[in-house]
């Protein structure tokens, strides 16, 4: 008699199983990195605004009028990253509390990142940060 050679059905399902395993542990650690390597998009985006709003404040000696966008006059963009027309933006930045002194902006999630535990990030005119989560958690 010939032996036959190959897998047998229990050995396959073994393997099947194993994979799951590992996929279900990776997985869920995988996407925890892709929200922080989005997130750090966002507080870059947030630190170059500020830094474009520094910029305004010298020419004009003041942060009124400084508008975030796309359009004509705007000093940063509104979005990072994205594609056309925001269609897949993971935060939105805006400025609220704008004074002639003062600014906040901010990086609301969007899209994918809507769920993010951080919530909006802030940055103000004097550097201070700001998550729904603590600090060293979300900056």
């Amino acid at each position: 008699m010939k032996k036959a050679a190959g897998f047998t059905l229990i050995e396959l399902m073994i393997v099947v199983v194993i994979v799951g395993i590992l996929a279900a542990i990776a997985y869920p650690s995988y996407m925890e990195s892709v929200r922080k390597s989005r997130r750090a998009d966002a507080k870059a985006a947030l630190s170059n605004a500020a830094q474009a709003l520094e910029r305004y404040y010298t020419e004009k000696n003041t942060y009124l009028n400084a508008i975030l966008g796309d359009g004509a006059g705007a000093i940063f963009p509104d979005h990072t990253p994205s594609d056309q027309a925001h269609a897949s933006a993971y935060y939105i930045l805006s400025i609220t509390n704008q004074g002639a002194s003062t600014y906040t902006l901010n990086a609301t999630p969007t899209g994918t990142m809507a769920a993010d535990s951080c919530g909006t990030l802030t940055l103000d005119h004097l550097g201070q940060k700001g998550a729904a989560l603590p600090i060293a958690q979300c900056w």
